[in-house]
Order: structure tokens, then C-alpha cells, then sequence
């Protein structure tokens, strides 16, 4: 039998005191005074008690690029940040096309044990957008897939993004886009704007993102599924996604943390932390993007964690590779971006990082409600600390972050995942063979 936990004072969603009492992977009890022999008590006085996040976004590496990161360091430095379950990108070697892949990801998550890895499939074979992947085979394995994507890549033939937008209807799943047109990226080093052309890059135009997103909202239509944009970053992606939403079209979207805080003016010091695919945008975009949060026409937060070794960072920016870690640090730039400036509350937070990523992704047991005999993932947030983000704080195999020695909110206190603590008054427990 599982340790029984009785937290105190924990403030809901709405900001409403109570005590949670967690045994056997459920909450037992929710309310007020409530106590329990033999559970051991925690304090949780100011501490933001959230559904266990869930990113729908997130590179594991495994296999293939075990050097950049793997199954279990990711998922370490998930826990750290607060999450219950990501969902792990199929960019692998070989590419998660096939269900064996699949499933070998979910069993390398089930062996670490700190949090849920479900696997997204590919949508073409080998990611090379040429023929329709096992889709059904891998919806049909043991890790259930329901969502794909070639993400990294686009799904650029407009008949291969419809037989897959049409394949995918007979099980409920969902495409995710990587909005690119390649032909109007080739070459792009970062956004395409006025500090391009200073500093001499090539630029990544927004027309390049949002042409695809217009065409493909449209196809969705056409075929009537559901189709999910990843990683949105300009302001006129808000706005296709926000009329095709008011048409009807089930169209989902996310947008990254580091969307919703960096700009392109971070390129001038020619720093490759801050080289990403989107490329981080203008100051306009920043704030369209917030906005769209805010106002539901973008869905959830997703990380696009990314982790890279030392050397395809610590280069020439032409050279560098794409990408930024940020599993751990999503809640505290989510905290600083939109909640310490009133454009959502903690109870949206609990909506765009939990509840959502779990129903897009038609993962159960996640983003449940916190009422008695649900499952007991959960994050215990501390939002009052503010300290510089350091690479301490990061918990996988790579320190690609953009946020190092930058001061950020908040900290993740406890973390539970099927009721089994992964983080523990701040300190991540690395107890993974107990856990599996």
C-alpha cells in the first residue's frame, strides 16, 4: 500500500483553501479540517494545487540521440517541472512510424516511472512526407497513439496532409502540424524583420507559417477532423486560427513558452540558445500570441523541449541547431508571462496546461478535476519565490535553455504522479525502479 499524504491549505483553482488527502493513486478526500491516522501531513499553505501538467510537445531523443537526451532524463526533468505526462515526439532514430517504435517508447516510460510517456506517431514514413505511416497499426498497439505528427518537418503535400487528416478520423486522432512551408524557409536562420537584415540572416518569414496553417484549417474543414497547429508564433497565425475557429472548423493550437516571452532582438548577440524553429518573433507577435491565450483562440502551452548536447550549441549561430530545453521551466514562464499580468488566472493555467493537452490528446487519467476518486496527479506550486533560472534547476541531459540567469517566479514543490510523489518539498526523488 502506498504512503498516505494529507496536504493542508493547498489553495483550488479559484483560489479557495482546502486539504487533499491522497492514497492508494487517488484523491480520497477534498475539504476543509480534514484528517487522517497515519498520513503523513504536508504543509501546503500558499501552495497553487494544479491537475499534474501535461505537455503535449515534448522531444525524448530516445532512441537514437541518447547524447542529446533519453526517456528517463526527460522524463526527470519533466517531473521537476511540474508534469504528469508528456506526450514524446516521434523524431527519433529510427522515427516512431511503426508500432514496435511506439511501443518501445512506452515501455522506456513505464520503466522510469516519474511520469506518463505517451508517444506520438509519425505521419509519413520516416518523416519524409512521401507515403501515409503505419497510422492504424500504431493506434491499434499497446501505446494507443492518438496523435501524429512530422513535426521538425511539415506535411507539405496538400494530398498527403488530407489522406492523413482522413485516415486518422476513423480513431479519433488528431494531426499536429509543424507550420513551415520549406520552400519559403530555405536557409532561414531566424525571424524575417528588421533585425535580420541589421545582423545579415537569413530570415524565416511569417507568411511561412501561416500560409500552411490557412490551407490546412481549410482541409480539416473539407474533411471534417480534427487538426492541431503546433508551436503558433505570429499574429496572423492568431488570426486564421481564430476565424477558423469562429467557422466551425475543430481546429486546436498551442503555443510555446518562450513564444510568449523572447523576441527576435535576443539574436543580436548571435547567443544560439535563442536559435528555435519558429524562430522567436517581434514584440508584436509576443503580445498577439499572449492574447490569443488569454482570450481561448490558442488551446494550451506546450514546451517544445528540446534538448541538444553542448556542441551543436556552443557554435557559430549559421552552424547552431534549433531548439531550447523547457520542461522546467514552462510553469514559471507561463507564471511571469500571463498570470503576473492579469491576462489569466491559475484556474485557466490549470485548463492550457493539464486539462487540455490530456483532451486534445485523448489521454485518460490526466487533467481529471481535483475531487475525491480521481487520480491523485498533481502539482504543488509555490507562486511567491523569485530567483535566477540556473542550470541547478535543470534536470535532463542538456542546458540549452534560453532562460539561464534570468529571474523567474514561482517553484514547483511537489509533484504526484498516479499518486506516487516524483517531487517532494522541492527536491526531485530519484527513486525511478520504485516508481516503475
Amino acid at each position: 500500500m502506498s504512503e498516505v499524504l494529507l496536504f493542508r491549505g493547498a489553495r483550488l483553482e479559484d483560489s479557495v483553501p482546502a486539504d487533499l488527502i491522497v492514497a492508494d493513486g487517488v484523491i480520497a478526500a477534498v475539504g476543509f479540517g480534514l484528517s487522517r491516522a497515519g498520513a503523513t501531513v504536508v504543509d501546503a499553505d500558499g501552495l497553487v494545487v494544479l491537475p499534474g501538467l501535461v505537455d503535449l510537445h515534448t522531444h525524448l531523443r530516445e532512441p537514437g540521440y541518447e547524447a542529446s537526451e533519453t526517456v528517463l532524463s526527460g522524463s526527470r526533468a519533466a517531473a521537476a517541472g511540474g508534469y504528469a505526462a508528456v506526450f514524446a515526439m516521434p523524431n527519433t532514430s529510427p522515427v516512431a512510424d511503426t508500432a514496435g517504435v511506439v511501443e518501445q517508447e512506452l515501455a522506456l516510460g513505464e520503466a522510469a516511472g516519474f511520469v506518463t510517456v505517451q508517444p506520438i506517431g509519425a505521419v509519413t514514413v520516416g518523416q519524409k512526407g512521401e507515403r501515409l505511416a503505419e497510422l492504424g497499426a500504431m493506434a491499434d498497439s499497446r501505446a494507443r497513439v492518438r496523435v501524429f505528427s512530422d513535426d521538425g518537418y511539415c506535411v507539405w503535400d496538400p494530398l498527403i496532409m488530407r489522406r492523413a487528416l482522413e485516415y486518422v478520423k476513423a480513431f479519433d486522432g488528431v494531426i499536429a502540424q509543424h507550420a513551415q512551408d520549406p520552400r519559403l524557409t530555405e536557409g532561414a536562420q531566424m525571424n524575417e524583420g528588421a533585425v535580420s537584415a541589421e545582423l545579415g540572416l537569413a530570415g524565416w518569414p511569417a507568411v511561412a507559417e501561416e500560409s500552411i496553417i490557412a490551407r490546412d484549417v481549410l482541409l480539416a474543414e473539407h474533411v471534417g477532423s480534427r487538426l492541431h497547429v503546433c508551436h503558433v508564433s505570429t499574429a496572423g497565425s492568431v488570426e486564421i486560427i481564430r476565424w477558423a475557429k469562429h467557422r466551425g472548423v475543430d481546429v486546436t493550437a498551442e503555443v510555446t513558452p518562450h513564444h510568449l516571452l523572447l523576441t527576435d532582438e535576443l539574436a543580436r548577440g548571435y547567443d544560439a540558445r535563442f536559435k528555435v524553429n519558429p524562430p522567436l518573433r517581434r514584440e508584436e507577435d509576443v503580445m498577439a500570441v499572449r492574447e490569443g491565450l488569454a482570450d481561448g483562440t490558442i488551446d494550451i502551452v506546450a514546451t517544445d523541449h528540446a534538448p541538444h548536447p553542448a556542441e551543436a550549441k556552443s557554435c557559430e549561430w549559421q552552424a547552431a541547431a534549433n531548439g531550447m530545453v523547457g520542461l522546467e521551466s514552462a510553469l514559471r514562464v507561463v507564471q511571469l508571462a500571463m498570470v503576473d499580468t492579469g491576462m489569466i488566472t491559475w484556474g485557466d493555467v490549470a485548463r492550457i496546461m493539464s486539462r487540455e493537452p490530456a483532451r486534445i490528446g485523448r489521454l485518460a487519467g490526466h487533467g481529471t478535476p481535483l475531487t475525491a476518486g480521481q487520480p491523485a496527479s498533481l502539482t504543488f506550486y509555490d507562486p511567491e519565490p523569485v530567483r535566477a533560472f540556473s542550470t541547478t534547476d535543470l534536470r535532463g541531459r542538456s542546458v540549452n535553455s534560453p532562460y539561464l540567469g534570468r529571474e523567474l517566479p514561482g517553484d514547483v514543490r511537489w509533484t504526484l504522479h498516479q499518486g506516487v510523489p516524483t517531487v517532494a518539498d522541492g527536491t526531485l526523488l530519484d527513486t525511478p525502479g520504485e516508481r516503475a
